[in-house]
């Protein structure tokens, strides 16, 4: 017999430019910086009982920029910071793949597999949860889930991100305004 159950909704969340500024292909964790908002953001989510699970893709690992070590040791200090800040992830996932240094993969956003590994691992129902980023890529999978996206376009979004995010999905200026989009009583 089968028993059924409903996911909770998730926040998944991009995290170079999103959560910590985008520094291009990060290897030290010293180098790591949380964006003003980040840490009191995250807490609401927390509060709110809402999984916060980052998916990020870390394409210089392929192209031997940073090892999975290096990527590991920022993982461990983002979530010092977040800590320090009184908030927590509850997962993280990423890609170390990039089309032209070994061929496509499935989990590389905006492809779902790294979404779809989350959603059966933590219990989730993707139609109710929200994908926040600062670039197209990080959002669109919203639209595979029938879920709400949120760009929270940074300095190295692209002005067609912003355009293709305000024709399908919302943009708001600030990690706060997303976590207030999601929560409004927050």
């Amino acid at each position: 017999m089968t028993i059924l159950q409903t996911g909770r909704p998730a926040l998944f969340i991009d995290r170079d430019g999103t959560l910590m500024q985008d520094v291009g292909y990060i290897k030290d964790p010293n180098d790591v910086a949380l964006l003003p908002d980040a840490a009191s953001a995250i807490r609401q989510m927390n509060l709110a009982r809402w999984p916060v699970i980052v998916v990020t893709n870390q394409s210089g690992i392929a192209r031997g920029m940073l090892t999975e070590a290096d990527y590991v040791a920022v993982k461990t200090r983002l979530d010092e910071q977040l800590r320090e800040g009184g908030a927590h992830i509850d997962a993280h996932y990423y890609c170390p793949h990039h089309p032209e240094f070994g061929g496509d993969c499935s989990c590389r956003k905006p492809g779902t597999a790294l979404f779809d590994r989350a959603i059966t691992d933590h219990i989730i129902d993707a139609s109710r949860s929200v994908f926040v980023g600062d670039r197209w890529r990080d959002v669109a999978p919203a639209l595979h889930y029938a879920a709400l996206g949120i760009l929270v376009p940074g300095p190295h979004t692209p002005a067609e991100d912003i355009a293709m995010a305000r024709s399908k999905a919302d943009v708001v200026a600030t990690l706060a305004e997303a976590v207030h989009r999601i929560l409004p009583d927050a």
